[in-house]
């Protein structure tokens, strides 16, 4: 969460020609509300039930990067189907970089707590070694969507297209 997925995966995709979906957004697109109204009116059950066929679609496209929500590996399925459908490139920094990019955000369902960075810090303590596990490369961020990007590219040894 705040990590620049959707930025990188963006700016990876025009690096090496490829399209560009990040699975919130296209969630959002199709149901024509936010994740966080999803959360409210299904609860987290009903928005990872969503995001599972997703995943499941999305894994039999070819030539994309893929951009996921925080949640999505936590469960077994979706870490089977994202580990056969391509590499897996894990994001990462520390909670408080984490923390001054998504501590003003309104959109975040999981931080509608009563202690939002002490909420943020526990996801990340029970998320982490799962993100490792499901990873073929971790990759801490660069200053810059850019530089990350780049890095990315060059552990998938991909030329960029541009």
């Amino acid at each position: 969460m705040g990590v620049g997925k959707t930025t990188v995966g963006n700016r990876l995709a025009q690096l090496i020609g490829f399209e560009f979906l990040d699975t919130d957004h296209e969630l959002e697109r199709r149901t024509g509300v936010t994740i966080a109204h999803i959360f409210e009116l299904e609860g987290e059950g009903g928005f990872r039930s969503r995001e599972t066929r997703l995943i499941e679609e999305v894994a039999k496209y070819h030539n994309y990067v893929v951009a996921t929500g925080g949640g999505t590996v936590l469960y077994d399925s979706n870490r089977k189907t994202i580990r056969e459908s391509g590499k897996v490139m894990y994001l990462t920094a520390s909670v408080e970089f984490l923390w001054d990019r998504v501590r003003h955000s309104t959109n975040r369902p999981l931080l509608n707590t009563e202690d939002p960075y002490a909420t943020l810090k526990e996801l990340y303590r029970q998320r982490d070694p799962t993100y490792r596990d499901v990873a073929d490369h971790v990759i801490e961020i660069s200053p810059n969507s850019e530089m990350t990007a780049n890095r990315i590219a060059e552990c998938l040894n991909i030329q960029a297209s541009q």
